[in-house]
């Protein structure tokens, strides 16, 4: 059993963190106020090969086992949670899907510019009436000209939510029904995309509370033709497809919140230690150093649990449970110790002044996104109760 890192772990993350710190922590408060599309930093870490860290460099990835990805989305989150989730969006739910469900030709035309940082994907599943509950989507793909069992195309009609990258995204995975009588066995995947697809259209992005540089549309789709050919593996695989994508994301959303946390302990302890009341740091006060105590205890146990689904992961055991345990106890105590930063600073935490109150608020999406937290619980009850 190890717990430590390889050389080449520790190379990477000390080579993120390095980038993070010199160029994504100074842009946070900006890219926060502003709520822009960070694009130049994109450019940044495309040169850097981080936009396709898990995928083989023969598509244009860095080919980085799932430990060494988590590592690095971790120090990008600690940067800009924001930043972090443009990449595990792009990285975890758009390329994955290529990467496992798509053909030798679509990864090529379709993952290889997305790992190269060309490209900006996005996953678009929920709708406003089908968040948790999938099989309970609207959006319709229709087959046209079908022959010999395969059709021509797909016209699309229906609407997305929530769509993380989905206003600047230039390529778009699209789950639809093709079957609205089949149920979870009626949904197909396809990709999508907006700039040669007459039809898509974007209807705004959400202001939202955090995750500010990370656009999160509503899209609508009036029909909009899909080839075949954009099909991703056999109709009605869909849902499967979904639920293995969320899966393997669950442990990059743990990363964020590991990543976030980092960030609200490293600005709490540094607080501590320079302010000063009655004589003395308030560092030196028990109550404090208590706080500071059970902030990096519940850090270091949601790094532990990251890295356990990780390992399930590349090993290739089921890790179903692990993923939804370390997504869960991540997004909570992400919120958590941010929640514990902002009493640390006082008066200062519930200002803009320090970043506290950003951490806090880029953390509660954790939580939400890519598995409720009630959901989660449902789904390791199951495990357990199932002896696994």
């Amino acid at each position: 059993m190890e717990f430590g890192l390889s050389q080449e772990q520790r190379q990477i993350r000390d080579t993120v963190a390095e980038f993070v710190d010199e160029e994504v922590v100074p842009r946070a408060g900006e890219i926060d106020e502003t709520d822009e599309f960070p694009d130049d930093l994109i450019d940044e870490m495309s040169e850097l090969g981080l936009m396709g860290m898990p995928f083989p460099e023969e598509y244009g990835g860095a080919g980085l086992d799932y430990h060494s990805y988590a590592l690095a989305l971790a120090e990008i989150s600690r940067g800009s949670g924001g930043l972090g989730t443009i990449v595990a969006a792009h990285t975890s739910l758009a390329g994955n899907m290529l990467y496992e469900f798509g053909d030798d030709d679509q990864k090529e035309t379709y993952l290889t510019p997305l790992n190269e940082g060309r490209d900006i994907g996005a996953f678009a599943l929920s709708e406003p009436g089908a968040g948790s509950d999938v099989p309970a989507m609207d959006t319709t793909a229709e087959p046209v000209g079908r022959e010999d069992g395969e059709p021509e195309e797909y016209v699309v009609n229906g609407g997305k939510l929530w769509i993380s990258n989905g206003s600047v995204a230039d390529t778009v995975v699209l789950f639809a029904k093709t079957d609205e009588d089949a149920g979870n066995k009626g949904i197909s995947s396809f990709v999508v995309r907006p700039e040669e697809d007459d039809g898509f259209h974007v209807e705004g992005t959400e202001h939202k509370l955090g995750d500010k540089g990370c656009p999160t549309a509503e899209l609508r789709f009036d029909d909009m033709h899909v080839p075949a050919e954009r099909r991703l593996g056999a109709e009605g695989e869909g849902f499967v497809h979904a639920l293995k994508t969320l899966n393997a994301g669950r442990i990059t959303i743990a990363a964020r919140g590991v990543g976030i946390a980092q960030a609200a302990l490293d600005a709490a302890a540094e607080y501590a230690n320079e302010r000063e009341q009655f004589d003395q740091p308030i560092g030196e006060f028990q109550s404090i150093k208590h706080k500071l105590a059970d902030m990096d205890t519940k850090l270091q146990a949601a790094r532990m649990l990251m890295h356990k689904a990780a390992d399930r992961k590349i090993r290739g055991e089921d890790y179903v449970k692990e993923a939804a345990q370390a997504k869960l106890y991540s997004s909570e105590i992400s919120r958590e110790v941010a929640n514990e930063g902002i009493q640390i600073h006082g008066g200062y935490g519930y200002t803009k002044d320090f970043p506290a109150e950003r951490f806090y608020r880029d953390a509660k999406l954790n939580e939400i996104y890519e598995g409720t937290s009630e959901i989660l619980r449902n789904t390791i009850g199951d495990r357990v109760l199932d002896g696994r």
